[in-house]
């Protein structure tokens, strides 16, 4: 397959995506679709498996990063609604595909890894947005720290075993995570709850 067809082929399963993935699951805001259309997922993704870009389920790299499922990161973005004034905090899945579809939305994005947030290595900064690239059985506490008063947070969690989107807000130097939905979502497990034994 030459590189003319190869780019058709792409650009036709990403129109796909949007039509029988994200608007079929009620994703139609204007923002999610065109950015969605515009940012192609294969450029994350190893040449081995671009041929996957567009299925409707998380493809696994290794290293044990991960690009998400279209419908997740459709859904974190209406959840999110990012505004240009925002200032971004984006903990990584793995890729930068999250980073891209968010970077022209938002006045400053910056990434970390989250191996770096869970080793403590928390930016320094006062963000207005959270975003996270995957489910947590528990996030760090001190992001609370690191966001402004009404900033938001959307993540996914893990809650009985079950990955959920989920997103929250501080209020009152409180910040709470709700979650909205049963969703599949890639599990970072460097946010993993220490094992306990009951008898």
């Amino acid at each position: 397959m030459n590189t003319t067809t190869m780019t058709r082929d792409m650009t036709a399963a990403r129109k796909a995506m949007i039509d029988s993935q994200l608007r079929t699951s009620g994703v139609n805001e204007e923002f999610v679709l065109g950015r969605m259309l515009a940012v192609p997922r294969e450029d994350f993704l190893p040449d081995e498996k671009a041929g996957l870009a567009y299925i409707d389920r998380a493809i696994t790299l290794e290293g044990g990063g991960h690009l998400a499922s279209p419908l997740f990161y459709g859904k974190l973005l209406l959840e999110a609604a990012p505004v240009s004034s925002d200032r971004v905090l984006l903990v990584s899945g793995g890729t930068d595909y999250l980073a891209e579809l968010v970077r022209p939305l938002v006045s400053e994005l910056t990434t970390i890894s989250a191996s770096e947030l869970a080793a403590g290595k928390v930016p320094a900064g006062e963000y207005s947005l959270i975003l996270v690239d995957g489910a947590a059985e528990q996030l760090p506490s001190d992001l609370a720290n690191i966001i402004e008063d009404g900033g938001r947070v959307a993540s996914g969690v893990v809650l009985r075993g079950v990955t959920r989107l989920a997103s929250g807000r501080k209020v009152s130097g409180h910040l709470a995570i709700e979650p909205v939905e049963d969703i599949g979502i890639p599990i970072l497990h460097e946010f993993d709850q220490p094992q306990t034994w009951s008898f």
